[in-house]
């Protein structure tokens, strides 16, 4: 299936300023996050918002999208990424069997393994210790990862002389061709085990569920991966074993939204504490705190509150919180309470008409203009 256009993705125009992008992605991400909506299809959809957003709010991979959309301009015929002169040498190695030779018994590293791991918002701020079980592979313990039964080892295979391969021989209209090829014998091990070990089964591991103590670290932030040394599948001919990337997700928070290292929240004042001025406790992730809100602050004026954001994940300090201030305007009011608005309006010289017109009302107004 063709991917959809990023821009219309999030819903945005392609001139979008980066403010636009994070305010589209934001309301996106939070009404399909896989873990509050439900709905087949959601993750999918996460996954896609997510791309487009990691795409477009980088200014060289927005310029290249731009320029070549979903297709990658380093890739050649048929789609072949060539890379520079390997993918040269690849086309070469598949038609003439060229191409440097493996040695089947050299030590080599496991492969990696990645986890994720959904979290909560302030997990993600204040970091935790926990444990985590995933199923990897370990080396045997009845045959110490050679994969044949105890008391017997290995042999070499006599096809390929331990090498792992075999030249076959082609004649094509060229002329003779050599392709080399690995050892069916051997499955290119280079080994052939006549006794397996009834534990692996001659794999030389097995799987297993392993527990792993995991540290977050404090300001970890959604989409950021953690390495673990060494807690990836094992090694091959002794080789070290891959490494662990724990991939986080982290889930909205009802009040508070995050942007790098800073919170950003709104919080509703009265009329009265607007125009007075007020002193008001406000939430934060660290606890609640008194705000100083100045007579005459209008809605939408922001406050900062430094130290009171997110530590960096890498140490370097902690952000700041910004509040939003919203004047809420009463919908019930009460006699006394109208009767001092009207008050006010008086003594400010303003003349009110409080008759609520209905829509036929409106409409008969309108015509009568005209």
């Amino acid at each position: 299936m063709s991917k959809r256009d990023y821009y219309e993705v999030l819903g945005v125009e392609k001139d979008a300023s980066k403010d636009e992008l994070k305010k589209a992605y934001r309301k996106l991400s939070k009404q399909y996050h896989p873990d509050i909506n439900k709905e087949a299809g959601a993750d999918e959809k996460f996954k896609e918002i997510k791309e487009a957003y990691e795409t477009l709010n980088d200014d060289q991979k927005r310029a290249q999208y731009d320029q070549f959309g979903h297709t990658n301009p380093n890739q050649g015929f048929g789609g072949q990424d060539f890379g520079g002169f390997g993918g040269f040498e690849d086309i070469f190695s598949t038609f003439f069997g060229g191409g440097r030779r493996r040695d089947p018994n050299a030590p080599r590293q496991g492969s990696d393994l990645q986890y994720t791991m959904t979290i909560g918002f302030e997990e993600a701020v204040f970091g935790k210790e926990t444990d985590i079980q995933i199923p990897k592979e370990e080396t045997c313990g009845t045959c110490s990862g050679t994969g044949a039964k105890p008391g017997t080892t290995p042999e070499t295979c006599s096809h390929c002389q331990g090498s792992g391969e075999l030249n076959v021989e082609q004649n094509t209209p060229f002329g003779r061709i050599v392709n080399r090829r690995s050892c069916p014998y051997c499955s290119g091990t280079g080994k052939l085990i006549k006794e397996k070990c009834s534990t692996c089964g001659g794999d030389g591991v097995v799987t297993k569920n392993k527990t792993i103590h995991v540290k977050i670290p404090a300001g970890i932030d959604d989409g950021q991966q953690l390495r673990v040394p060494g807690q990836g599948e094992p090694g091959v001919n002794g080789g070290p074993s891959g490494d662990l990337y724990i991939v986080f997700r982290v889930l909205p928070h009802e009040l508070f939204e995050r942007d790098g290292d800073d919170i950003y929240c709104e919080i509703p004042i009265t009329f009265v504490q607007s125009a007075l001025g007020d002193e008001i406790e406000v939430p934060t992730i660290h606890g609640k705190v008194k705000l100083k809100v100045p007579a005459g602050t209008q809605t939408g004026t922001r406050f900062r509150l430094r130290g009171k954001g997110v530590p960096n994940v890498r140490g370097y300090g902690t952000g700041d919180q910004h509040i939003q201030v919203k004047v809420v305007t009463p919908t019930k009011l009460n006699e006394k309470q109208k009767h001092l608005l009207r008050e006010f309006a008086e003594v400010s010289g303003e003349v009110l008409d409080e008759h609520e017109e209905g829509f036929f009302d409106k409409v008969k107004r309108a015509l009568k203009r005209d």
